[in-house]
């Protein structure tokens, strides 16, 4: 019996290829992770053995103070700090029929392309989200008082000299409300050079104001520098296919191994936000 030929008609090998889609899925990704241009993106880990890492940090030490002539320095020692971070699994998955692949409208496989990518996303930002949750740590930085444009102003002398540079404030809608009827607002058509992150929709003091839903439940913002987090990934997206024969249907999945860091604890604030509106 002579080969088929797949010259023509449609077949599966020209709906679905694990390598091509994978390469789709994992660009899409990093555009999709709204909060990557916070954070430091690590690929030492891939192909090294275990599910845990131990990182390292530096504590604050070294202080200044006013030496009077004659007297010594007082000289300060560098203490270092680990922290044990667990490598975690995020997946998603869909499956499509070879009626919906062949008959639906538009194209099925490039919005389950989208949709899966957009899913990994959103939960890579949500871990993002809990690392900068994790505002108990005696090591990070903690405004107090009621939300106002003024209490970042204030927030922001947390920093002390290293408040130059560039900084995000992340807010929830409600905040937002509060920030862009305040005197020193500038809307985000005025601030259209070097921006950090996508997505910007103005800047207070300094500070590039980045409206996310995310913080709706929280109460709460953050100021936070680039480099603040970081990103530890353990492999690179991986994108799967199997077919069941029984309901004739192509099962597509997409999974990555990786870990989140607050890398630099001292590049982001914790305030509180403004209560959303019941």
């Amino acid at each position: 019996m002579s080969a088929v030929s797949t010259s023509y008609g449609t077949y599966l090998s020209n709906l679905f290829n694990p390598q091509v889609v994978g390469d789709r899925i994992n660009k899409k990704l990093w555009d999709y992770v709204r909060f990557s241009p916070l954070a430091r993106i690590d690929n030492t880990l891939e192909g090294r053995p275990g599910n845990t890492i131990t990182l390292p940090y530096y504590n604050k030490s070294i202080t200044a103070a006013v030496v009077n002539e004659g007297q010594d320095i007082t000289l300060s020692k560098l203490t270092e700090s680990t922290t044990t971070v667990t490598i975690k699994k995020i997946a998603a998955g869909c499956q499509i029929t070879d009626e919906a692949l062949l008959s639906a409208y538009g194209s099925p496989m490039d919005e389950a392309i989208d949709q899966i990518a957009r899913a990994i996303a959103d939960a890579v930002d949500n871990d993002m989200l809990a690392v900068m949750a994790a505002g108990a740590d005696a090591s990070m930085t903690t405004a107090a008082g009621a939300f106002t444009a003024n209490g970042v102003a204030e927030a922001l002398t947390l920093f002390g000299e290293d408040i130059d540079g560039d900084k995000v404030l992340l807010v929830n809608p409600a905040s937002y409300e509060v920030l862009r009827k305040a005197t020193g607002w500038i809307a985000g058509t005025d601030v259209a050079a070097n921006l950090v992150i996508r997505g910007t929709v103005g800047m207070i003091y300094g500070c590039q104001v980045v409206v996310s839903n995310k913080l709706t439940s929280a109460n709460c913002a953050y100021i936070v520098k680039p480099g603040a987090l970081a990103i530890y990934n353990k492999r690179e997206l991986l994108v799967e296919s199997d077919r069941d024969i029984i309901n004739k249907s192509t099962v597509i999945t997409a999974d990555k191994y990786f870990a989140n860091y607050a890398y630099n604890k001292s590049a982001f604030i914790k305030m509180p936000g403004q209560a959303a509106s019941t």
